[in-house]
Formats: C-alpha cells, structure tokens, sequence
C-alpha cells in the first residue's frame, strides 16, 4: 500500500478537521462508527486478556482434555422408548444398580410418541447387556411402535474403538484440510502482514472454542466438528469484513502527515464494529432458537451439539476479528516496513521535532545588513545568477 497515490479522500485527512460537534450517546456512536474507541491504542489490554484466554483453552486441553462421543471413542448405546413412567434419572439408577457403575450419559432424545431415553456407555460384553436389558425391562415394561410389550423395544448397539478412531482421523484430516484451505485463501486475498494477522484470529479462534469445550465439558460429536468447520468459515468472513475497511481507511496514508496507519485502522475497527454486533446477534439468534426449539420443545439432542459449537465460536471469533486481527495488523506494520517510518514521521512532527526554527519578522532584514545570519523567510536565493545583476 506504500506505493498508493493519494486519493482526494486520503488527501482530505491531512486537512485540519472541523471543531467538534455535540457530543452523542454511547450507542449512537457506536451506531454510527464515530465512537473513536481506543481498541488499537489499548492493545496491550487486549493481548494481554486474548493471552489469558488462549492459555486458560491449552491448560484445559492438555490437562482435563475432551469428552468424546460414542462415534469417537466408541462404547455402548442403549434406547428405551420414553414413556410416562421413564425418566432419565430412573433408567440411570437401573443401570447402576444392574452393573455397579453408572452410564457415561443419558439424555432423552426426540419428542411425542418417537420419545426415547438414550443410554450411552463403556463397551458391555454379551452377559451385561443381557443384566441391563432385562432390568430395564423389568422395571418399565415397555412397548414397541405396535403397543406391544417387549424385550426387543429396548435397543443395544455397539461401536468399537476401532471405528471410533477411524471417525477421529477423518475428523482430524477434515480440520487440517479445512484450516490449510482457509490459510492459501487468506494469503492470496490478502496482503503479507493481513494475512499473518487473520491466521492468528483463525488459530485463536480455534483453540478457544476447542478450550471452552474441554473446560465445561460439552460433548465432542461428529456434528461438533461441523459446527467448528462452519464458525471457522464464519471467523474468515468476519476478518475480510474487517480488513476491507481498514483497507479502505489507509489507502495512500503513508503520503500523508495526518494521522498514522494505526489512527486509521482504529477507525476501521470502530466503523465496522457496530456490524460485527449486528452479524454476530443475527447470527446466534438462530442457534438460540435450535436450542430452545430443538433441543429443549422437541427434545432432538443431537443438534445441541452442532447449536453449542456455533454460539461458542461466533462470540469468539466476533472478539477475535476487531479486539485480536486489527491490534496485531498494526503492530507488525509499525514494526517494520514503510508503516513504521511513516509513524514516527508523523509523531515527530505532531512533537514539534524537525521543523525549521521561525524568524522573527525584521530579522532577515536586519542580518543582511550586517552580512550574517540566515535569509529572510521568502525571500529570492542568492547565486551566480542573483550576483551578476549587481
């Protein structure tokens, strides 16, 4: 962007600005993009709290790690038809009071008559499958799709390990291929030092939705994955958002004394925030609503997953985009490069340092008299050309 020419809109910033007008309201300003919200100048704060965060996630990765899915770690399924006289807490204690253990989770799948109480547990050899068929029921008696009571209404299947950590692989290559992808489309779309920055909002990102996941224990599904593909899709649009305008906002700066890139990029933070809130609220109304219909109305648990994910990482990545991509933008542009003249030019300046010392009106005159000192301010350079009319 160094070898921009400055545009008429670029030429207007070094101009002096108009006095200040009526002070607005918090949400106007934030309205409007005219907030002037120290996000680049508080970056310090920023990194320090995207930090925490980031070593919160890696702490609970490594130490507490994930709850995996029957699809991943592979085990045993169980699902007894819901009737009024089931509930989850009742199939629970039948279970451990069966094998003197209890299940790894039981959660009521589905809704109306399609109802099931879902059993999911450690691999059970033939003989425990037999116990805990038969206790359950004992206990329920319950009755297939044609009203009729049956053993056969209660349904095991098992999933080795095997499969399991086939499922995991295929998931891992997906990611890998997915954040590979997404990396060759950020370094084409963008510039060097934009696309570093958009990879460390991607990674961050990512390991924070991953962290919250293994910190309160939510379920790692395949559709968790999904969801973690698609709010990762979501990261990179809200970053070409972001990049756009502060594109936009420092084109040609650099031939300007104004105000500095990073002046300008906080601008562009400040422009665009107001639609980040707005994509991110619109965006988890949605999943908000797959939660409370889908999940607690109709009781499909299996989408609780998928929900969970998305509305995790779109507030991350919302934080991500404006608080972490356009903050660590800035600082590698000041660092090196045009940019980090191009600042302390204009910090100079603003400080008084560099410009030529003011003369005095009468000064030049009364130095020419004498024959020292410097010339008068405008007035014609002496030469061959100005001594030979003399």
């Amino acid at each position: 962007m160094s070898n921009d020419k400055p545009t008429e809109e670029s030429v207007n910033l070094d101009k002096d600005e108009s006095p200040a007008g009526p002070k607005h309201g918090f949400f106007e300003r934030l309205y409007t993009g005219t907030g002037g919200f120290p996000i680049v100048s508080r970056r310090k704060f920023f990194y320090t709290m995207s930090a925490v965060l980031l070593l919160i996630s890696l702490l609970s990765i490594a130490v507490r790690g994930f709850t995996l899915g029957i699809d991943f770690e592979g085990g045993s399924r169980i699902q007894i038809p819901a009737a009024d006289n089931v509930s989850t807490q009742q199939v629970e204690d039948v279970y451990a009071q069966t094998l003197g253990h209890g299940p790894v989770a039981v959660q009521k799948v589905g809704s109306g008559a399609s109802a099931t109480i879902q059993v999911r547990s450690e691999t059970l050899d033939l003989n425990q499958t037999e116990q805990v068929q038969s206790a359950l029921f004992d206990k329920f008696q319950p009755k297939d799709s044609s009203g009729q009571v049956t053993r056969n209404a209660i349904s095991i299947a098992e999933i080795s390990e095997t499969w399991g950590g086939q499922i995991t692989k295929k998931a891992l290559i997906a990611l890998a291929v997915f954040v590979l992808l997404t990396m060759v489309y950020i370094a084409i779309r963008f510039e060097r030092d934009m696309s570093i920055a958009a990879i460390v909002s991607l990674f961050f990102n990512l390991f924070v939705t991953a962290g919250i996941y293994s910190l309160v224990g939510f379920e790692v599904t395949p559709a968790a994955v999904i969801g973690l593909l698609t709010i990762l899709g979501y990261v990179l649009y809200d970053n070409v958002v972001v990049f756009d305008k502060v594109e936009e906002n420092t084109r040609g700066v650099l031939h300007l004394n104004k105000r500095t890139y990073a002046e300008q990029a906080n601008l562009a933070a400040n422009q665009t925030l107001m639609r980040s809130i707005s994509t991110t609220i619109i965006g988890i109304l949605p999943i908000i609503g797959m939660l409370v219909i889908a999940v607690w109305l109709l009781g499909v648990g299996t989408l609780k997953d998928l929900a969970l994910v998305q509305l995790v990482g779109m507030i991350v990545g919302a934080y991500s985009s404006i608080f972490l991509a356009v903050p660590v933008l800035v600082s590698i542009k000041e660092r090196w490069g045009p940019v980090a003249a191009h600042t302390k030019k204009v910090l100079a300046k603003r400080a008084g340092v560099g410009e030529p010392a003011r003369v005095p009106v009468g000064a030049g005159a009364r130095s020419r008299g004498t024959g020292s000192g410097a010339p008068r301010p405008g007035s014609r350079p002496t030469g061959k050309r100005q001594q030979r009319r003399h």
